[in-house]
C-alpha cells in the first residue's frame, strides 16, 4: 500500500507560492485585456455594421471552437517568432510569460465578449431611447448609459469567467511554465513525492475556487436584490 509522506510540502512553499504569484498574475492580466478586448468585440458585434459583426464574430467563433491548450501552444509558436523579428530579442530569451499572456488574453477575450453582448442586450431599451432623446451620440449612450448598467448585471458572471480562467492556467505546464500546478509537479517529480503534492496542489485549488465561488453567489444575489 502506498504510504503519504507529506514532509516535502513545507519547504517546498516558497517555490510554490512563486508559482501561485504567476498563476494570478495570469489570471488578472488575461481578466483584464479580456474584459476590454472582449467589450470591443461585443459592441462591434452589436454595432449594426455587418463588416465588423462578421469580424467579430468569427473571432469569436474560432477561439471559441478550438481547444485552449491548443492556443497556448499556437501563441508559444508564434509569439517568439514575432518578437524577435520585431523587438530584436534573440533567441535565448525567454518569452513563454510572454506567449501565454498573449494567449489566455486573446482566448478569454472570446468567452467575456459573449457575457458582455448579453450584458448589453439586458439594459432595456427605453434606456436607450431616453439617451437618444436627450442627444447623446451612439458612443456616449454606450459608455454613459448602457454599460455601466450592462456591467452591473453581468458582474457575478465576469467574476465566475474569472474563476475558470485560474483554473486554466494550469496548463501553462506544456510550455514549461512554472505556474503554482507546474511548480507542484516539479517539486513532486524532483522529491519522488508527485502523489502528494498533486493532491496538496487541487485541495488548494478547490479552497480557493470553492471559495471565490461563494463570494460570487452573495454578490449576485446582493445584485439581485
Amino acid at each position: 500500500m502506498y504510504e503519504f509522506d507529506w514532509t516535502s510540502i513545507p519547504g517546498a512553499l516558497p517555490i510554490l507560492g512563486s508559482g501561485m504569484l504567476m498563476t494570478l498574475r495570469l489570471t488578472l492580466v488575461a481578466m483584464v485585456v479580456g474584459i476590454l478586448w472582449g467589450t470591443l468585440l461585443a459592441l462591434a458585434r452589436l454595432s449594426g455594421n455587418r463588416m465588423l459583426g462578421w469580424l467579430a464574430a468569427g473571432y469569436v467563433n474560432l477561439f471559441r471552437a478550438v481547444p485552449l491548450v491548443m492556443v497556448i501552444l499556437w501563441f508559444y509558436l508564434i509569439v517568439p517568432t514575432l518578437l524577435k523579428d520585431w523587438a530584436g530579442l534573440g533567441a535565448g530569451t525567454d518569452i513563454r510569460m510572454a506567449s501565454a499572456l498573449v494567449a489566455f488574453a486573446l482566448f478569454e477575450s472570446a468567452y467575456y465578449s459573449e457575457i458582455i453582448r448579453a450584458g448589453v442586450r439586458s439594459v432595456p431599451r427605453g434606456q436607450v431611447n431616453a439617451a437618444q432623446a436627450l442627444g447623446m451620440a451612439y458612443t456616449q449612450t454606450m459608455r454613459l448609459v448602457v454599460l455601466p448598467q450592462a456591467f452591473r448585471n453581468m458582474l457575478p458572471l465576469l467574476l465566475t469567467q474569472a474563476i475558470i480562467l485560474f483554473q486554466d492556467t494550469s496548463l501553462v505546464y506544456v510550455i514549461g511554465l512554472a505556474d503554482f500546478f507546474g511548480a507542484a509537479y516539479k517539486v513532486g517529480d524532483r522529491d519522488g513525492r508527485l502523489v502528494e503534492l498533486l493532491l496538496f496542489s487541487g485541495a488548494v485549488y478547490f479552497v480557493l475556487c470553492f471559495g471565490a465561488s461563494l463570494l460570487v453567489r452573495r454578490l449576485q444575489k446582493r445584485i439581485a436584490v
